[in-house]
């Protein structure tokens, strides 16, 4: 990354916000630690990333934060979860829309500034996360049983496309077509969203080999695996991101590393599902652009992706052949770059560059885990410590496009308070006869 020299005889250029951290992680080049840096941010998009002196000669910010002892890094990138509940469990508007609050909440007090949402009411979770400032990949449902969203997968894609018309050049809110299972959905069905994300240049993002079962079903109903399917029918390019695939041999992999598709992985839900763990030593070996997300069960499931990538960097020391494992930096990068390329967004977000949008999360350095990852080395690494040491308690600040949406732990737009109220308010399931 070039940077120029500035004195202080020249005109100072305007911008909207400056950020001055100890360390800050652009994620452009591995292992890479700028020390004493600024970023500059206009128009919600990076203008600059430069040393701290020369940031201020250079710029005239209207607002200007200095994090001293913070690493300022892009914002983590969740590439799987669900913010609103299940097509059965829907009562009502009231419960699931403060049920999608608290994630979207959890998520940003962990440094999550995108995530890719997938469920029955995408119109619901887009409208919510535009309100909270959040950026959000929307998975428009298509499937083939009537649910809550349309009656039939027909219905399902018609009013997908007018759902991608309706948020077409939205800086925040993205769309992808999220087919509901790689065996249920019928040949016609598949082929129309393949011919349409072709013809459209969409994603598409589909849970795939997470379990045995469902490798099972679609070799009894269609005679071949879930990724054998999804290649017949044309759905297997590099628009496709992959979801979990646990349960994969071999020739799933090479296939997978000859369409180029991306791959989101899943551990923490996985293992607590009972299907086991990813094998994350040959998905880093495979050179596939990799994401991570939290999974779409139950309230007892975290939306930490800090929890993910610990155990990532730990599932990947496992020997396998053929595979690698993942070092710090590359732990980061999943969760950010990583995530960013498996969700098509990685022109515009997961790294600190300009012209991109200043999607950005603050660490505490200065907190117990990290300053005692610090304690006995005399060089301290930062990217190691973030990898094993960093939380949702260490976060610090988030912005999104520019927008402060967290400042010192506190929510600047969301109200917590009256959020928090409304929940523990509501009347106990235990009693009412309700289910969560």
């Amino acid at each position: 990354m070039g940077i120029s020299r500035y004195t202080s005889d020249m005109p100072a250029v305007a911008a909207d916000l400056s950020i001055s951290s100890r360390w800050i992680l652009p994620m452009t080049s591995p292992d890479v630690v700028l020390e004493n840096h600024t970023l500059v941010v206009r128009d919600g998009r990076i203008l600059d990333l430069l040393p701290s002196a020369e940031a201020r000669l250079r710029y005239a910010p209207t607002m200007h934060v200095d994090r001293p002892e913070h690493l300022l890094l892009p914002g983590l990138v969740n590439a799987w979860t669900r913010t609103m509940p299940a097509a059965g469990r829907f009562a009502g508007l009231r419960r699931p829309v403060d049920g999608a609050l608290l994630c979207m909440a959890e998520m940003l007090r962990a440094g999550t500034t995108c995530f890719s949402d997938v469920g029955y009411f995408p119109d619901e979770s887009a409208r919510l996360a535009a309100e909270q400032g959040m950026r959000i990949l929307v998975g428009i449902p298509i499937a083939a049983a009537s649910s809550p969203w349309a009656g039939s997968a027909d219905e399902c894609l018609t009013r997908a496309l007018r759902f991608r018309d309706e948020f077409r050049g939205h800086p925040t809110i993205g769309t992808v077509f999220a087919p509901l299972g790689a065996c249920g959905i019928d040949d016609v069905a598949f082929g129309r969203v393949a011919t349409l994300a072709n013809e459209l240049d969409a994603g598409i993002v589909i849970a795939l080999h997470e379990s045995r079962s469902e490798i099972e079903e679609c070799v009894a109903h269609h005679g071949l695996r879930p990724i054998e399917r999804l290649q017949s029918l044309g759905l297997l390019t590099p628009a496709l991101t992959a979801v979990h695939m646990v349960h994969v041999n071999a020739a799933d992999i090479a296939l997978a590393q000859r369409s180029a598709i991306a791959v989101s992985l899943c551990p923490g839900s996985s293992l607590r599902r009972g299907f086991g763990a990813p094998p994350v030593p040959a998905w880093v070996g495979s050179g596939l652009r990799l994401g991570a997300g939290t999974g779409v069960e139950t309230s007892a499931a975290s939306l930490d992706l800090w929890s993910e990538l610990k155990l990532l960097a730990l599932l990947s020391r496992t020997p396998q052949p053929g595979g690698a494992a993942l070092r710090a930096w590359d732990a980061i990068a999943v969760a950010t770059r990583g995530g960013a390329a498996a969700l098509g967004l990685d022109a515009e977000i997961g790294t600190l560059e300009t012209g991109k949008w200043a999607d950005l999360c603050c660490v505490d350095l200065a907190g117990p885990a990290l300053l005692r990852a610090f304690l006995h080395e005399p060089a301290p690494d930062p990217i190691a410590a973030l990898v094993f040491n960093a939380g949702r308690d260490t976060v610090n600040d988030v912005w999104v496009a520019g927008r402060q949406l967290l400042n010192g732990g506190a929510f600047t737009r969301l109200d917590w308070p009256e959020l928090a109220a409304r929940v523990q308010a509501r009347p106990n399931p235990a009693t009412t006869g309700e289910r969560s």
